[in-house]
């Protein structure tokens, strides 16, 4: 079956267009002039693609590609092969990234019905506030004095609730419901994620469990990107808030009165309980969790399927479960599967 293609390309570029746009270093002056089309791996990579090195254990597929030019770090441009045009860079991945964007646009965001016409077959109420150039797709929903900015789509069958604010240049995915929330520029929500429900909380006794109402919100900063099906609760009375350029991944639950401080990364299927607090730059990998009221520090690091209990200092590595400080985490490891190879052995005699 033919691949219909979903995002339009622009180019072709010249590799010193490209050159200029990442800041790379051109070994060779004559390929300045050489059109490149197109971006492709290694492996599938024809004349007139730009690949891209980043990784040493593919070293035998750079000496074999046959793209045209390849995006690689200075200290491994001497592993090019003589037909590649080097584009010699600090981070090969980060000007990826841009030629990307340079070749496809528009897959900065994802598409759903991709109308044009905005407010076509939707339901927005007469009272919300919508700014020039919004895209409401079919099917969605603008609730009372909610405020949209100008650039934003919202896909079909979203729902954007009362009194909700949306930043401009922002994308809402399909099915996406964002209540109780403020959400500023430029913020990216995947498909079917759950914004702005109730936080879970309960006043517990033996005659049963009583609801605590939820009167907070959802802050979330500039240029945050959450992913699809991720649950974001508002807070109980303060607010939860997602700070500026914090990026999370789909499958991931942040309970009420969270604060995740600025340009964060969550990865998927994590979990983060209610009250506790992130700092900047923190990273969380995936099947992680972080207990309720617990404090992470600036920079922290907590390795896949690594569980807090308690706080972290700014810049620790953790991980295991409960965590603890990397190193002592991976001798434990190492101690008992030394262990269990003695036995083994014993056992085998």
């Amino acid at each position: 079956m033919p691949h219909p293609g979903f995002f339009e390309r622009a180019g072709p570029f010249s590799v010193s267009q490209l050159a200029d746009t990442v800041g790379a270093t051109l070994d060779r002056k004559d390929d300045s002039n050489r059109e490149i089309s197109n971006v492709s791996t290694l492996k599938e990579a024809g004349a007139g693609d730009l690949t891209f090195f980043v990784n040493r254990r593919y070293i035998s597929q750079l000496y074999e590609t046959e793209a045209g030019a390849c995006l690689i770090a200075k200290q491994d441009a001497k592993h090019v092969p003589g037909h590649l045009s080097a584009l010699a860079v600090e981070d090969p991945y980060l000007a990826f990234a841009k030629v990307m964007e340079l070749f496809y646009p528009g897959a900065m965001r994802s598409r759903s019905a991709h109308a044009e016409a905005s407010q076509c077959g939707t339901l927005v109420h007469p009272s919300a506030n919508i700014e020039e150039g919004v895209i409401i797709e079919p099917g969605a929903v603008v609730g009372r004095e909610a405020s949209i900015g100008a650039g934003t789509i919202v896909a079909a069958g979203a729902v954007v609730g009362y009194r909700c604010v949306l930043g401009r240049d922002c994308y809402i995915g399909s099915d996406a419901v964002v209540t109780h929330a403020i959400v500023g520029d430029g913020v990216i929500i995947h498909a079917g994620a759950r914004i702005g429900q109730d936080g879970f909380g309960f006043a517990m006794s033996a005659k049963g469990h009583a609801k605590i109402p939820q009167i907070g919100a959802v802050v979330i900063g500039n240029m945050v990107e959450i992913g699809a099906n991720t649950t974001i609760d508002r807070g109980a009375v303060s607010d939860t808030i997602i700070g500026e350029g914090t990026k999370i991944d789909n499958l991931v639950q942040i309970a009420h009165n969270v604060v995740i401080g600025r340009h964060c990364v969550i990865v998927a299927q994590s979990g983060i309980a209610g009250s506790a607090e992130l700092g900047n730059f923190v990273v969380m990998g995936a099947h992680s969790g972080v207990l309720g009221h617990v404090k992470i520090g600036d920079g922290a690091q907590i390795a896949g399927m690594g569980h807090v209990k308690d706080d972290v200092p700014a810049g620790a590595r953790m991980g295991g479960t409960p965590a603890r400080p990397f190193r002592e985490w991976a001798r434990e490891i190492a101690a008992v599967r030394a262990l269990g190879r003695r036995f083994g052995k014993s056992g085998d005699d």
